[in-house]
């Protein structure tokens, strides 16, 4: 039996979390919506995600900051970063700590969509 994949996504604006929340939902997968880093570090979900979506700029822990403390603790999932501030350094950052996406708001959802099966799809092993 396998555990069903939970997508955290994590993002001050509630009207953007419920519509990312959704999406995932029509995909088949559950979603956690959380509206701070710190709810989300808190909850019991942080160690089983198997992808997180999360906004940048946050008040308290942002999400740069939130990803690269999971980094750190060895429990970071596939990230997929969220923005209405794009910003040439910030998005070196976060390509720098992994992210599957960087993502400026408004974003088309299928773009979003590519991402979470990438995050989700497993490696496969190079024979080479």
């Amino acid at each position: 039996m396998t555990i069903g994949k939970i997508i955290a996504v994590i993002d001050d604006d509630e009207n953007v979390r419920v519509a990312i929340e959704g999406l995932v939902r029509s995909l088949g997968y559950s979603a956690r919506g959380f509206a701070s880093a710190q709810h989300y570090v808190e909850s019991d979900v942080s160690s089983s995600t198997a992808c997180l979506i999360t906004d940048i700029q946050m008040a308290g822990l942002n999400g740069l900051d939130l990803y690269s403390r999971l980094i750190s603790e060895g429990r970071a999932p596939p990230v997929i970063f969220i923005t209405a501030f794009p910003d040439e350094r910030i998005e070196a950052r976060a390509l720098a700590l992994g992210a599957l996406g960087f993502l400026s708001k408004p974003f088309e959802a299928q773009v979003l969509v590519q991402c979470i099966q990438q995050a989700l799809t497993p490696p496969t092993s190079d024979p080479g």
